[in-house]
């Protein structure tokens, strides 16, 4: 039972979808919301989607808004996350689209509906463990720090349930760039796009948005980059448009 005096509630295209987290747990960031744009522009209503650690659902909830027939199932391995995502589904009455499976998506047996997916997409940890100091909240720890699925376990899992021609989606650290086209080749899912995400002009890229391809031909495209905030702090057009 999810108790909802320990979560908070956020609105989002004017008041029109709601999403619950936890005042102090693991919270999503501009990063869930970047990449569920960048899907929802490059999918369609038909695709079928898996959301590889959905932590509150917050990339399946914009999806399944901004694509009305879309079919999405999001995985979640902490369970505390997974209630929530499933609070969140239910709230916004999307349960016919949305599926939430409280489960380690590298024992995940097949799903005959979901897989083969079309689509993809990861907001994955960024850190390995011998990186930065691990947060003492368990549910922040394995959220931001590669506990419980590395990067090589994200991308083998997606080269399973991804069919031949599908999309791979991901956010993450720019500084693991080589690291991650590395594992997508080998995977065999090519890097087909690029785009460096900075927090302000003139600054270096932190992040970088990749989309490869399940045995697409090699050939990458780099994308213009994307800027968070202006200089005074504010959101960037571009960012403000994601939320209309």
């Amino acid at each position: 039972m999810v108790k909802k005096d320990l979560l908070t509630k956020d609105t989002f295209f004017k008041g029109k979808l709601k999403a619950y987290q936890p005042k102090n747990g693991y919270r999503y960031s501009i990063d869930s919301i970047i990449l569920a744009t960048h899907v929802s522009s490059t999918s369609s209503d038909k695709d079928k989607i898996i959301d590889l650690g959905t932590g509150a659902g917050i990339i399946p909830l914009i999806l399944s808004f901004k694509k009305k027939n879309i079919n999405i199932l999001g995985i979640e391995l902490q369970k505390s996350l997974a209630d929530i995502a499933k609070l969140n589904v239910a709230a916004n009455k999307m349960t016919e689209k949305i599926k939430i499976s409280e489960a380690d998506f590298k024992l995940l047996k097949k799903d005959p509906f979901f897989i083969p997916a079309d689509i993809i997409v990861s907001n994955p940890p960024y850190r390995k463990t011998d990186s930065g100091k691990i947060n003492p909240n368990a549910q922040k720890a394995i959220a931001r720090h590669e506990i419980k699925a590395s990067l090589n376990d994200i991308i083998k899992t997606a080269k399973k349930m991804l069919k031949v021609s599908g999309k791979f989606a991901i956010i993450y650290p720019a500084s693991r760039i080589v690291e991650l086209c590395y594992e997508m080749k080998i995977a065999g899912i090519e890097p087909k796009l690029i785009r460096n995400i900075h927090s302000k002009q003139n600054q270096e890229a932190k992040l970088i948005l990749t989309q490869g391809v399940k045995g697409g031909k090699t050939g990458v495209k780099i994308a213009s980059p994307l800027v968070i905030y202006n200089t005074d702090g504010s959101y960037t057009r571009e960012i403000e448009n994601m939320f209309i």
